[in-house]
Protein backbone atom coordinates (compact mmCIF):
# COMPACT_ATOMS: atom_id res chain seq x y z
CA UNK A 1 0.00 0.00 0.00
CA UNK A 2 0.99 3.64 -0.44
CA UNK A 3 0.41 6.56 1.86
CA UNK A 4 -0.20 9.91 0.20
CA UNK A 5 3.25 11.02 1.40
CA UNK A 6 4.78 7.86 -0.12
CA UNK A 7 3.11 8.72 -3.42
CA UNK A 8 4.46 12.28 -3.32
CA UNK A 9 7.97 10.98 -2.68
CA UNK A 10 7.81 8.45 -5.50
CA UNK A 11 6.43 11.03 -7.92
CA UNK A 12 9.22 13.44 -7.00
CA UNK A 13 11.79 10.65 -7.53
CA UNK A 14 10.32 9.77 -10.92
CA UNK A 15 9.15 6.30 -9.87
CA UNK A 16 5.44 6.95 -10.45
CA UNK A 17 4.08 9.13 -13.24
CA UNK A 18 0.49 7.85 -13.62
CA UNK A 19 -2.38 7.40 -11.17
CA UNK A 20 -5.45 5.34 -12.07
CA UNK A 21 -8.46 6.97 -10.42
CA UNK A 22 -11.26 4.39 -10.48
CA UNK A 23 -14.85 3.75 -9.54
CA UNK A 24 -16.57 0.37 -9.64
CA UNK A 25 -19.50 0.13 -12.06
CA UNK A 26 -22.63 -2.04 -11.79
CA UNK A 27 -20.85 -4.90 -13.54
CA UNK A 28 -17.95 -4.81 -11.07
CA UNK A 29 -15.48 -3.29 -13.55
CA UNK A 30 -12.97 -0.52 -12.88
CA UNK A 31 -13.94 2.69 -14.67
CA UNK A 32 -12.15 6.01 -14.41
CA UNK A 33 -9.26 8.14 -15.56
CA UNK A 34 -5.49 8.10 -15.85
CA UNK A 35 -4.03 11.20 -14.25
CA UNK A 36 -0.56 12.59 -14.59
CA UNK A 37 0.69 11.78 -11.10
CA UNK A 38 1.80 15.34 -10.40
CA UNK A 39 -1.69 16.65 -11.19
CA UNK A 40 -3.20 14.04 -8.89
CA UNK A 41 -1.06 15.07 -5.90
CA UNK A 42 -1.56 18.76 -6.69
CA UNK A 43 -5.36 18.75 -6.79
CA UNK A 44 -7.18 15.69 -8.19
CA UNK A 45 -6.66 13.74 -4.96
CA UNK A 46 -9.54 15.75 -3.52
CA UNK A 47 -12.09 14.95 -6.22
CA UNK A 48 -12.72 14.58 -9.91
CA UNK A 49 -15.86 13.97 -11.95
CA UNK A 50 -17.44 11.39 -14.24
CA UNK A 51 -20.65 11.07 -16.25
CA UNK A 52 -23.48 9.59 -14.21
CA UNK A 53 -24.28 7.10 -16.97
CA UNK A 54 -21.39 4.95 -15.67
CA UNK A 55 -23.79 3.49 -13.09
CA UNK A 56 -26.59 2.87 -15.61
CA UNK A 57 -25.10 0.96 -18.53
CA UNK A 58 -25.10 -2.62 -19.71
CA UNK A 59 -22.02 -4.73 -20.47
CA UNK A 60 -21.72 -3.05 -23.87
CA UNK A 61 -21.65 0.41 -22.26
CA UNK A 62 -24.94 1.23 -23.96
CA UNK A 63 -27.28 3.75 -22.31
CA UNK A 64 -30.66 1.97 -22.03
CA UNK A 65 -33.82 3.83 -21.13
CA UNK A 66 -35.76 3.33 -17.94
CA UNK A 67 -33.29 4.30 -15.20
CA UNK A 68 -34.54 6.98 -12.81
CA UNK A 69 -30.96 7.94 -11.92
CA UNK A 70 -29.97 9.19 -15.36
CA UNK A 71 -31.38 9.61 -18.84
CA UNK A 72 -31.21 11.58 -22.07
CA UNK A 73 -34.07 13.71 -20.73
CA UNK A 74 -32.07 14.58 -17.60
CA UNK A 75 -29.02 15.35 -19.70
CA UNK A 76 -26.53 12.82 -18.29
CA UNK A 77 -24.90 14.98 -15.66
CA UNK A 78 -21.90 14.38 -13.42
CA UNK A 79 -21.06 12.40 -10.32
CA UNK A 80 -18.16 13.30 -8.06
CA UNK A 81 -15.40 10.70 -7.84
CA UNK A 82 -14.00 11.05 -4.31
CA UNK A 83 -10.67 9.19 -3.93
CA UNK A 84 -10.48 6.95 -0.87
CA UNK A 85 -6.79 7.44 -0.09
CA UNK A 86 -6.77 4.35 2.13
CA UNK A 87 -7.00 2.32 -1.10
CA UNK A 88 -3.95 3.96 -2.71
CA UNK A 89 -1.56 1.29 -3.95
CA UNK A 90 1.11 0.60 -6.58
CA UNK A 91 0.16 -1.30 -9.73
CA UNK A 92 3.33 -3.36 -10.22
CA UNK A 93 2.24 -4.94 -13.51
CA UNK A 94 2.02 -1.47 -15.13
CA UNK A 95 5.15 0.69 -15.30
CA UNK A 96 5.20 3.82 -13.13
CA UNK A 97 1.57 3.43 -12.10
CA UNK A 98 -0.46 3.70 -8.89
CA UNK A 99 -4.19 3.24 -8.32
CA UNK A 100 -6.86 4.61 -6.02
CA UNK A 101 -10.52 3.62 -5.66
CA UNK A 102 -13.17 6.30 -5.36
CA UNK A 103 -16.52 6.66 -3.68
CA UNK A 104 -19.25 8.03 -5.94
CA UNK A 105 -20.85 11.20 -4.60
CA UNK A 106 -23.93 13.07 -5.78
CA UNK A 107 -22.87 16.36 -7.36
CA UNK A 108 -25.66 18.30 -5.67
CA UNK A 109 -26.26 16.67 -2.26
CA UNK A 110 -22.65 15.52 -1.73
CA UNK A 111 -24.08 12.26 -0.33
CA UNK A 112 -23.11 8.77 -1.47
CA UNK A 113 -24.95 7.72 -4.63
CA UNK A 114 -27.13 4.99 -3.09
CA UNK A 115 -26.96 2.52 -5.98
CA UNK A 116 -23.18 2.79 -6.25
CA UNK A 117 -21.84 -0.73 -5.51
CA UNK A 118 -19.27 0.46 -2.99
CA UNK A 119 -21.84 2.63 -1.17
CA UNK A 120 -24.32 -0.23 -1.08
CA UNK A 121 -21.86 -2.52 0.67
CA UNK A 122 -20.70 0.24 3.03
CA UNK A 123 -24.30 0.76 4.13
CA UNK A 124 -24.68 -2.91 5.15
CA UNK A 125 -21.32 -2.84 6.91
CA UNK A 126 -22.58 0.20 8.84
CA UNK A 127 -25.73 -1.69 9.87
CA UNK A 128 -23.59 -4.51 11.25
CA UNK A 129 -21.35 -2.03 13.04
CA UNK A 130 -24.40 -0.62 14.83
CA UNK A 131 -25.18 -4.18 15.95
CA UNK A 132 -21.63 -4.60 17.27
CA UNK A 133 -20.36 -6.88 14.50
CA UNK A 134 -17.75 -6.80 11.75
CA UNK A 135 -18.22 -8.94 8.68
CA UNK A 136 -15.20 -10.98 7.64
CA UNK A 137 -15.43 -12.37 4.11
CA UNK A 138 -13.39 -13.98 1.39
CA UNK A 139 -14.25 -14.59 -2.25
CA UNK A 140 -12.80 -17.27 -4.49
CA UNK A 141 -12.08 -16.15 -8.06
CA UNK A 142 -12.41 -18.81 -10.76
CA UNK A 143 -11.67 -18.06 -14.40
CA UNK A 144 -10.46 -19.58 -17.67
CA UNK A 145 -7.22 -18.89 -19.49
CA UNK A 146 -7.18 -19.29 -23.26
CA UNK A 147 -4.34 -20.05 -25.64
CA UNK A 148 -4.86 -16.97 -27.79
CA UNK A 149 -5.19 -13.32 -26.90
CA UNK A 150 -8.37 -11.28 -26.67
CA UNK A 151 -7.94 -9.56 -30.04
CA UNK A 152 -7.42 -12.83 -31.93
CA UNK A 153 -10.41 -14.41 -30.20
CA UNK A 154 -12.57 -11.39 -30.95
CA UNK A 155 -11.55 -11.44 -34.63
CA UNK A 156 -12.57 -15.11 -34.77
CA UNK A 157 -16.07 -14.16 -33.70
CA UNK A 158 -15.35 -15.76 -30.31
CA UNK A 159 -15.23 -19.15 -32.06
CA UNK A 160 -11.55 -19.94 -31.45
CA UNK A 161 -11.80 -20.68 -27.73
CA UNK A 162 -8.94 -23.09 -27.13
CA UNK A 163 -8.09 -23.32 -23.41
CA UNK A 164 -4.48 -22.80 -22.39
CA UNK A 165 -4.30 -26.46 -21.30
CA UNK A 166 -5.59 -29.69 -22.78
CA UNK A 167 -7.27 -31.49 -19.90
CA UNK A 168 -8.78 -31.17 -16.43
CA UNK A 169 -6.20 -29.58 -14.17
CA UNK A 170 -7.89 -29.64 -10.76
CA UNK A 171 -5.05 -29.49 -8.20
CA UNK A 172 -2.68 -30.59 -10.99
CA UNK A 173 0.87 -29.35 -10.38
CA UNK A 174 2.49 -30.36 -13.68
CA UNK A 175 -0.37 -28.97 -15.75
CA UNK A 176 -0.41 -25.66 -13.89
CA UNK A 177 3.38 -25.40 -14.19
CA UNK A 178 2.78 -24.81 -17.89
CA UNK A 179 0.68 -21.75 -16.99
CA UNK A 180 3.10 -20.11 -14.58
CA UNK A 181 3.94 -17.51 -17.24
CA UNK A 182 0.59 -15.95 -16.32
CA UNK A 183 -0.16 -17.17 -12.81
CA UNK A 184 3.20 -16.45 -11.16
CA UNK A 185 3.10 -12.72 -12.04
CA UNK A 186 -0.58 -12.66 -11.00
CA UNK A 187 0.32 -13.87 -7.51
CA UNK A 188 3.45 -11.77 -7.09
CA UNK A 189 2.15 -8.53 -8.59
CA UNK A 190 -1.07 -8.64 -6.57
CA UNK A 191 0.86 -9.29 -3.36
CA UNK A 192 3.14 -6.35 -4.18
CA UNK A 193 -0.01 -4.25 -4.66
CA UNK A 194 -1.06 -4.89 -1.06
CA UNK A 195 -3.51 -7.70 -1.75
CA UNK A 196 -2.99 -10.68 0.63
CA UNK A 197 -2.91 -13.46 -1.93
CA UNK A 198 -2.80 -16.97 -0.50
CA UNK A 199 -2.27 -18.95 -3.69
CA UNK A 200 -3.59 -20.31 -6.96
CA UNK A 201 -4.57 -23.77 -8.17
CA UNK A 202 -5.94 -25.53 -11.20
CA UNK A 203 -9.70 -25.95 -11.21
CA UNK A 204 -11.97 -28.70 -12.52
CA UNK A 205 -11.66 -28.09 -16.27
CA UNK A 206 -9.03 -27.55 -18.94
CA UNK A 207 -7.60 -24.05 -18.61
CA UNK A 208 -9.56 -23.21 -15.47
CA UNK A 209 -7.81 -21.43 -12.59
CA UNK A 210 -8.67 -20.39 -9.06
CA UNK A 211 -7.18 -17.46 -7.13
CA UNK A 212 -7.55 -17.31 -3.35
CA UNK A 213 -7.11 -14.17 -1.26
CA UNK A 214 -7.00 -14.09 2.55
CA UNK A 215 -10.19 -13.15 4.36
CA UNK A 216 -10.64 -9.52 5.39
CA UNK A 217 -13.29 -6.96 6.30
CA UNK A 218 -16.12 -7.15 3.77
CA UNK A 219 -15.33 -3.88 1.99
CA UNK A 220 -11.64 -4.74 1.70
CA UNK A 221 -12.49 -8.16 0.28
CA UNK A 222 -14.65 -6.60 -2.42
CA UNK A 223 -11.84 -4.14 -3.24
CA UNK A 224 -9.33 -7.01 -3.42
CA UNK A 225 -11.63 -9.06 -5.64
CA UNK A 226 -12.25 -6.24 -8.10
CA UNK A 227 -8.60 -5.23 -8.41
CA UNK A 228 -7.52 -8.88 -8.73
CA UNK A 229 -10.04 -9.56 -11.48
CA UNK A 230 -8.80 -6.56 -13.45
CA UNK A 231 -5.18 -7.58 -12.85
CA UNK A 232 -5.74 -11.14 -14.10
CA UNK A 233 -7.19 -9.80 -17.35
CA UNK A 234 -4.37 -7.30 -17.84
CA UNK A 235 -1.56 -9.69 -16.96
CA UNK A 236 -2.97 -12.45 -19.20
CA UNK A 237 -3.26 -9.89 -22.02
CA UNK A 238 0.36 -8.83 -21.47
CA UNK A 239 1.41 -12.48 -21.89
CA UNK A 240 -0.59 -12.94 -25.10
CA UNK A 241 -3.45 -14.89 -23.54
CA UNK A 242 -7.09 -14.17 -22.74
CA UNK A 243 -8.69 -14.52 -19.31
CA UNK A 244 -12.45 -14.83 -19.02
CA UNK A 245 -14.67 -14.57 -15.95
CA UNK A 246 -17.78 -15.53 -17.91
CA UNK A 247 -19.87 -17.86 -15.75
CA UNK A 248 -20.25 -20.56 -18.45
CA UNK A 249 -18.34 -20.18 -21.70
CA UNK A 250 -19.42 -23.52 -23.24
CA UNK A 251 -22.31 -25.86 -22.51
CA UNK A 252 -19.97 -28.89 -22.37
CA UNK A 253 -17.59 -27.23 -19.90
CA UNK A 254 -18.04 -26.56 -16.20
CA UNK A 255 -18.82 -23.03 -15.14
CA UNK A 256 -16.76 -20.61 -13.08
CA UNK A 257 -17.99 -19.67 -9.63
CA UNK A 258 -17.12 -17.13 -6.99
CA UNK A 259 -17.98 -18.55 -3.59
CA UNK A 260 -18.42 -16.11 -0.71
CA UNK A 261 -17.10 -17.17 2.70
CA UNK A 262 -18.58 -15.13 5.53
CA UNK A 263 -18.60 -14.80 9.29
CA UNK A 264 -19.35 -12.10 11.86
CA UNK A 265 -16.75 -11.02 14.40
CA UNK A 266 -17.08 -9.22 17.72
CA UNK A 267 -14.30 -8.00 20.01
CA UNK A 268 -11.68 -9.68 17.83
CA UNK A 269 -13.32 -13.11 17.97
CA UNK A 270 -15.46 -15.11 15.57
CA UNK A 271 -19.04 -14.54 16.77
CA UNK A 272 -20.12 -17.56 14.71
CA UNK A 273 -18.13 -19.89 16.99
CA UNK A 274 -19.61 -21.54 20.07
CA UNK A 275 -17.45 -24.38 21.44
CA UNK A 276 -20.44 -25.70 23.41
CA UNK A 277 -22.39 -26.44 20.22
CA UNK A 278 -21.90 -29.85 18.60
CA UNK A 279 -20.84 -28.19 15.33
CA UNK A 280 -19.29 -25.11 16.91
CA UNK A 281 -22.11 -22.89 15.61
CA UNK A 282 -23.32 -19.99 17.73
CA UNK A 283 -26.96 -18.93 17.94
CA UNK A 284 -26.07 -15.82 15.95
CA UNK A 285 -24.57 -17.95 13.19
CA UNK A 286 -27.66 -20.14 13.02
CA UNK A 287 -30.00 -17.17 12.66
CA UNK A 288 -27.68 -15.55 10.11
CA UNK A 289 -27.56 -18.73 8.02
CA UNK A 290 -31.33 -19.13 8.33
CA UNK A 291 -31.63 -15.63 6.84
CA UNK A 292 -29.37 -16.59 3.92
CA UNK A 293 -31.62 -19.56 3.22
CA UNK A 294 -34.92 -17.71 3.57
CA UNK A 295 -33.85 -14.87 1.32
CA UNK A 296 -31.70 -16.78 -1.19
CA UNK A 297 -34.17 -16.17 -4.05
CA UNK A 298 -34.29 -12.45 -3.24
CA UNK A 299 -30.48 -12.24 -3.46
CA UNK A 300 -29.86 -14.46 -6.48
CA UNK A 301 -29.81 -11.63 -9.04
CA UNK A 302 -26.81 -10.10 -7.28
CA UNK A 303 -25.03 -13.48 -7.35
CA UNK A 304 -25.98 -14.30 -10.95
CA UNK A 305 -26.66 -11.06 -12.88
CA UNK A 306 -26.78 -12.23 -16.53
CA UNK A 307 -28.68 -14.64 -18.76
CA UNK A 308 -25.53 -16.74 -19.04
CA UNK A 309 -25.11 -16.91 -15.26
CA UNK A 310 -27.91 -19.44 -14.96
CA UNK A 311 -26.28 -21.95 -17.33
CA UNK A 312 -23.99 -22.88 -14.39
CA UNK A 313 -26.79 -24.33 -12.30
CA UNK A 314 -26.63 -27.91 -13.55
CA UNK A 315 -26.88 -31.17 -11.62
CA UNK A 316 -23.50 -32.76 -10.98
CA UNK A 317 -21.54 -29.65 -11.91
CA UNK A 318 -20.48 -28.51 -8.39
CA UNK A 319 -22.73 -25.47 -8.94
CA UNK A 320 -25.74 -25.66 -6.61
CA UNK A 321 -29.37 -25.96 -7.67
CA UNK A 322 -31.16 -26.10 -4.30
CA UNK A 323 -31.67 -23.64 -1.43
CA UNK A 324 -30.21 -25.87 1.24
CA UNK A 325 -27.34 -26.02 3.72
CA UNK A 326 -25.10 -28.92 4.58
CA UNK A 327 -21.88 -29.68 6.46
CA UNK A 328 -18.80 -29.65 4.23
CA UNK A 329 -20.90 -30.70 1.24
CA UNK A 330 -20.17 -29.16 -2.16
CA UNK A 331 -23.56 -30.10 -3.61
CA UNK A 332 -25.42 -27.63 -1.36
CA UNK A 333 -26.12 -23.96 -1.97
CA UNK A 334 -24.66 -23.12 1.45
CA UNK A 335 -21.80 -25.12 2.99
CA UNK A 336 -20.70 -25.11 6.62
CA UNK A 337 -16.91 -24.83 6.63
CA UNK A 338 -14.57 -25.21 9.60
CA UNK A 339 -17.00 -27.28 11.66
CA UNK A 340 -16.02 -27.28 15.35
CA UNK A 341 -13.15 -24.83 14.84
CA UNK A 342 -12.58 -21.16 15.60
CA UNK A 343 -12.73 -20.58 11.84
CA UNK A 344 -16.30 -21.83 11.47
CA UNK A 345 -18.05 -19.97 8.67
CA UNK A 346 -20.64 -20.29 5.94
CA UNK A 347 -19.78 -20.50 2.26
CA UNK A 348 -22.39 -19.32 -0.26
CA UNK A 349 -21.81 -21.39 -3.41
CA UNK A 350 -24.44 -19.73 -5.60
CA UNK A 351 -22.38 -16.83 -6.98
CA UNK A 352 -20.72 -17.01 -10.39
CA UNK A 353 -17.41 -15.51 -11.45
CA UNK A 354 -19.39 -12.78 -13.24
CA UNK A 355 -20.87 -11.34 -10.03
CA UNK A 356 -20.12 -7.88 -8.70
CA UNK A 357 -18.57 -8.64 -5.26
CA UNK A 358 -19.87 -5.45 -3.65
CA UNK A 359 -23.47 -6.13 -4.65
CA UNK A 360 -23.31 -9.85 -3.93
CA UNK A 361 -21.77 -9.36 -0.48
CA UNK A 362 -24.17 -6.55 0.39
CA UNK A 363 -27.11 -8.81 -0.43
CA UNK A 364 -25.64 -11.65 1.66
CA UNK A 365 -25.11 -9.36 4.64
CA UNK A 366 -28.63 -7.94 4.33
CA UNK A 367 -30.12 -11.46 4.31
CA UNK A 368 -28.01 -12.51 7.29
CA UNK A 369 -28.94 -9.39 9.24
CA UNK A 370 -32.62 -10.09 8.51
CA UNK A 371 -32.18 -13.61 9.88
CA UNK A 372 -30.73 -12.22 13.12
CA UNK A 373 -33.33 -9.47 13.48
CA UNK A 374 -36.18 -11.89 12.82
CA UNK A 375 -34.74 -14.48 15.21
CA UNK A 376 -34.99 -17.19 12.56
CA UNK A 377 -34.46 -20.80 13.54
CA UNK A 378 -32.09 -22.88 11.43
CA UNK A 379 -33.36 -26.15 10.03
CA UNK A 380 -31.27 -29.31 10.43
CA UNK A 381 -28.48 -29.73 7.87
CA UNK A 382 -29.05 -31.83 4.80
CA UNK A 383 -26.93 -34.94 4.30
CA UNK A 384 -26.39 -36.58 0.91
CA UNK A 385 -26.68 -35.40 -2.68
CA UNK A 386 -28.38 -32.00 -2.52
CA UNK A 387 -29.16 -32.13 -6.24
CA UNK A 388 -31.87 -34.69 -5.37
CA UNK A 389 -33.21 -32.88 -2.30
CA UNK A 390 -36.91 -32.10 -2.27
CA UNK A 391 -36.54 -28.43 -1.37
CA UNK A 392 -36.85 -25.12 -3.18
CA UNK A 393 -34.78 -24.50 -6.29
CA UNK A 394 -32.43 -21.59 -6.61
CA UNK A 395 -34.03 -19.34 -9.29
CA UNK A 396 -33.12 -21.08 -12.54
CA UNK A 397 -33.48 -18.12 -14.91
CA UNK A 398 -32.77 -14.41 -14.80
CA UNK A 399 -36.51 -13.78 -15.21
CA UNK A 400 -37.19 -15.69 -11.99
CA UNK A 401 -34.39 -13.88 -10.13
CA UNK A 402 -35.64 -10.53 -11.46
CA UNK A 403 -39.13 -11.23 -10.12
CA UNK A 404 -37.77 -12.29 -6.72
CA UNK A 405 -35.69 -9.11 -6.48
CA UNK A 406 -38.59 -6.88 -7.51
CA UNK A 407 -40.86 -8.45 -4.88
CA UNK A 408 -38.30 -8.54 -2.05
CA UNK A 409 -39.58 -6.57 0.94
CA UNK A 410 -36.36 -7.47 2.80
CA UNK A 411 -34.04 -5.93 0.19
CA UNK A 412 -36.31 -2.92 -0.28
CA UNK A 413 -36.03 -2.24 3.44
CA UNK A 414 -32.27 -2.88 3.49
CA UNK A 415 -31.29 -1.11 0.25
CA UNK A 416 -34.20 1.28 -0.31
CA UNK A 417 -36.78 1.23 -3.11
CA UNK A 418 -34.63 3.51 -5.28
CA UNK A 419 -31.70 1.09 -5.32
CA UNK A 420 -33.79 -2.05 -5.77
CA UNK A 421 -35.71 -0.44 -8.64
CA UNK A 422 -32.40 0.55 -10.25
CA UNK A 423 -31.15 -3.04 -10.30
CA UNK A 424 -34.56 -4.42 -11.27
CA UNK A 425 -34.24 -2.25 -14.37
CA UNK A 426 -30.68 -3.51 -14.94
CA UNK A 427 -32.02 -7.08 -14.95
CA UNK A 428 -34.77 -6.10 -17.39
CA UNK A 429 -32.21 -4.56 -19.75
CA UNK A 430 -30.23 -7.81 -19.79
CA UNK A 431 -33.38 -9.82 -20.53
CA UNK A 432 -34.58 -7.42 -23.24
CA UNK A 433 -31.18 -7.41 -24.96
CA UNK A 434 -31.04 -11.21 -25.04
CA UNK A 435 -34.62 -11.70 -26.23
CA UNK A 436 -34.15 -9.56 -29.32
CA UNK A 437 -31.02 -11.41 -30.51
CA UNK A 438 -31.04 -14.45 -32.82
CA UNK A 439 -28.40 -16.80 -31.41
CA UNK A 440 -26.01 -19.16 -33.21
CA UNK A 441 -27.86 -22.04 -31.54
CA UNK A 442 -31.17 -21.02 -33.15
CA UNK A 443 -29.63 -20.66 -36.60
CA UNK A 444 -27.81 -24.00 -36.45
CA UNK A 445 -30.88 -25.79 -35.12
CA UNK A 446 -33.56 -24.27 -37.31
CA UNK A 447 -32.00 -22.89 -40.51
CA UNK A 448 -32.58 -26.11 -42.48
CA UNK A 449 -34.78 -28.23 -40.24
CA UNK A 450 -37.56 -25.87 -39.28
Amino acid sequence: MLSFDDLKAQVAAGGIDTVLVCIVDMQGRLMGKRFLAQHFIDSAWEETHCCNYLLATDLEMATPDGFAATSWKAGYGDYIMKPDLSTLRPVPWLDGTAMVLCDVIDHHSHADVPHSPRALLKAQVKRLDAMGYTAQTATELEFFLFQKGLDDIRRSGFADLEPISGYNEDYHIFQTTKEEGVMRPVRNHLYAAGIPVEGTKGEAEAGQEELNIRYADALLTADYHTIAKNAVKEIAWQQGHAASFMAKYHHDKVGSSSHIHQSLWQDGKNAFHDPADKRGMSAIMKSYLAGLLKYAPDCTYFLAPYINSYKRFQKGSFAPTRVIWSVDNRTAGFRLCGENTKGVRVECRIGGSDMNPYLATAAQLAAGIAGIEEGLTLEAPFAGDAYDAQVAHIPSTLKDAHAALDQSDMLREAFGDWTVDHYVRAAEVEIEDFERVVTDYEVARGFERS
